[in-house]
């Protein structure tokens, strides 16, 4: 395959961007643990001390970007049997689309409960950053049986790998539908920047703080 001049120089552009994301997600997501590690060592604790046996962390297989799936961690903030108890949950989903979204949850742990209100139960997805599966912005990665589903539309929102914030986590997150979700997954994809990212960063560290709406 031949490539023009100005194909062989989009590319290499291309790359260079790329390039550029991948350092800011090594040198963000590196500070973040450094500087979050007393407390994430303490939520440690706190979830081994409430249920000794069952695991502190929760991997979940996930689809990134081009369709790859990896497992996302998180701190487990819900019963060990979550995952078979999905399935009996299914009507009560509160979300349009395909995803699975419930505000009162049965599954969730006391603590759970604050690690979520808090987006504290995400942290461990900077692993995911550093390993290279995902990035500090970008769409949320969706489970494989909602991809199962998508329309060759809604797949386009996995072009760029998935981020542990992003513009659909700041404009309203579980209040919107499926579909508003992938047109702002969309939107963020084509008008990706630095400054874009950096501005979608400011506006996570406003929710967090409690300055915004809620993440």
């Amino acid at each position: 395959m031949f490539y023009s001049s100005q194909e062989i120089k989009k590319i290499q552009e291309n790359k260079r961007h790329e390039l550029r994301y991948r350092i800011l997600d090594i040198i963000i997501a590196t500070c973040a643990l450094i500087i979050s590690a007393p407390v994430l060592l303490t939520i440690m604790l706190i979830i081994k001390c409430t249920e000794f046996k069952a695991p502190i962390f929760f991997h979940q297989k996930r689809i990134g970007r081009d369709g790859q799936a990896f497992n996302m961690y998180k701190f487990r903030t819900m019963v060990v049997d979550a995952e078979q108890q999905k399935a009996a949950l299914a009507a009560q989903n509160e979300v349009e689309g395909h995803m699975f979204k419930m505000k009162d949850d049965p599954r969730i742990t006391k603590i759970g409960k604050i690690l979520r209100k808090t987006s504290l139960d995400e942290f461990p997805q900077l692993f995911n950053v550093l390993q290279g599966h995902m990035s500090v912005v970008g769409p949320r990665p969706p489970l494989p049986d909602e991809v199962v589903n998508y329309t060759s539309y809604d797949m386009a929102r996995l072009s760029v790998k998935p981020g542990c914030t992003g513009l659909w986590q700041v404009s309203g997150r579980n209040k919107l539908s499926f579909q508003e979700m992938v047109e702002l997954d969309l939107h963020y994809i084509r008008n990706r920047s630095l400054k874009f990212n950096f501005l979608i960063l400011m506006r996570t560290w406003r929710e967090l703080t409690g300055k915004g709406s809620g993440v």
